[in-house]
């Protein structure tokens, strides 16, 4: 069976909620109607409802999210609901329980909402909060920033082992700030960075961690994103599908390692996290997409700039610890033969934790259906994604093309 995507929607990731007077539930009622407005659907045609969230006990002190879900569609009407947390993997794996759901016959149509409500708390606050996406009271106790501390040993992982050169690193930073500048929705997209922001300037780019400066570094973001899910029974039940634009996911893989970062580390030799490489590849396989650059774009997991360079040989787009000459090339810049993050990606779009697989899902939906606007990557039919949760413990792959229309 397949499981169809036709509809999908995210706020303002610019938006402090806190500030604007909105709530974890309004945040949540938003990204679910607005979903259902793209789909042309009705709240009564959602048979169940998977809510991703990582932080909301922590930052709002509300458990309990799936009960949440059904004032956000708001048609009194009692459904399974379930809340799914697998730190930043946290969107990602909530599809993957939607699709199961429709792929099993359990339904026909499910609603994945994910949402974060991060701000709420100060900076360092909520960098506290995130311990718990790791080992808190191990290898992350200590750090100031945990997880910039965490991906700078990544860096320095590939330092160690290829060779590493920061003028990558910053290039793949470029141009996720770039990208962001043409997207409506992005966090940064009014950011003015200057001459000296990618630099090792300490005033306009100063260290956060090691190796890693303000720029190399994903945002504390408020914000939901909404994709509505279904088989190919509940597509054919919906109305006016001849006009309804639709993707199906054709692929997903999904891996689970340890807490630790040093857990997960392969063997000098390979890649540097084989069960992420593995989660990637499984998701291909299952779309029939012999290698990755058979896609025509890729979001990424680029919490930091490390993560983004990591993505590209765990792709399968160079031999491991090569991802230099990739980055040299262009391919993954706008404009190139294989585009990285149109959106701005996790640095440039935004990061609402338990949000930001289900925001993936929802650009790859658009993007090869031909309806992501400024940042549209002409001719996209087929694209790929990889959600990164923790200290590279949790990674799900997955494929998503154009549906054919019926």
């Amino acid at each position: 069976m397949t499981a169809f995507v036709l509809g999908a929607a995210q706020t303002d990731f610019a938006e402090n909620a806190t500030k604007m007077g909105k709530t974890l539930k309004g945040l949540m009622h938003e990204a679910t109607q607005a979903a259902l407005d793209d789909a042309r659907l009705s709240p009564g045609d959602i048979d169940a409802v998977h809510v991703a969230n990582f932080g909301a006990a922590l930052y709002d002190e509300q458990a309990h999210l799936g009960a949440y879900a059904m004032h956000a569609l708001g048609d009194g009407r009692p459904r399974p609901a379930t809340r799914h947390e697998a730190a930043c993997a946290s969107g990602s794996v909530a599809v993957l329980a939607a699709m199961a759901d429709v792929m099993s016959g359990r339904c026909d149509t499910a609603l994945v909402v994910g949402v974060e409500h991060m701000r709420r708390q100060g900076g360092f606050i909520a960098q506290d909060r995130l311990r718990g996406a790791g080992d808190r009271h191990g290898d992350l106790a200590e750090a100031r920033f945990p997880w910039a501390a965490v991906f700078d040993e990544v860096a320095g992982l590939y330092e160690e082992r290829h060779g590493l050169d920061r003028a990558h690193l910053v290039a793949l930073a470029e141009s996720n700030f770039q990208n962001a500048k043409r997207n409506p929705l992005a966090q940064t997209r009014s950011w003015t960075l200057g001459a000296k922001s990618f630099t090792d300037d300490d005033e306009n780019n100063p260290i956060v961690a090691g190796r890693l400066r303000r720029h190399d570094c994903s945002q504390v973001t408020d914000g939901a994103a909404a994709v509505i899910v279904t088989s190919a029974r509940g597509r054919h039940r919906v109305r006016d599908d001849s006009a309804r634009a639709v993707s199906v996911i054709t692929g997903a893989g999904h891996r689970t390692g340890g807490m630790r970062l040093s857990d997960n580390i392969g063997p000098s030799g390979g890649v540097l996290v084989p069960h992420v490489r593995a989660a990637v590849a499984a998701a291909l396989a299952e779309a029939g997409v012999p290698d990755a650059w058979g896609l025509d774009l890729i979001e990424t997991h680029d919490c930091f700039t490390p993560s983004f360079y990591l993505a590209i040989d765990h792709f399968g787009l160079c031999a491991p610890g090569k991802a230099g000459p990739v980055v040299e090339s262009g391919a993954l810049f706008a404009g190139g033969r294989l585009p990285m993050n149109p959106s701005g990606g996790l640095m440039g779009l935004g990061h609402p934790v338990g949000a930001t697989g289900v925001r993936m899902v929802s650009d790859l939906h658009r993007q090869v259906t031909g309806r992501a606007g400024d940042i549209q990557v002409p001719g996209a039919r087929r694209a790929g994604l990889l959600n990164i949760g923790g200290a590279l413990a949790t990674a799900v792959g997955m494929v998503v093309e154009a549906a054919p229309r019926e």
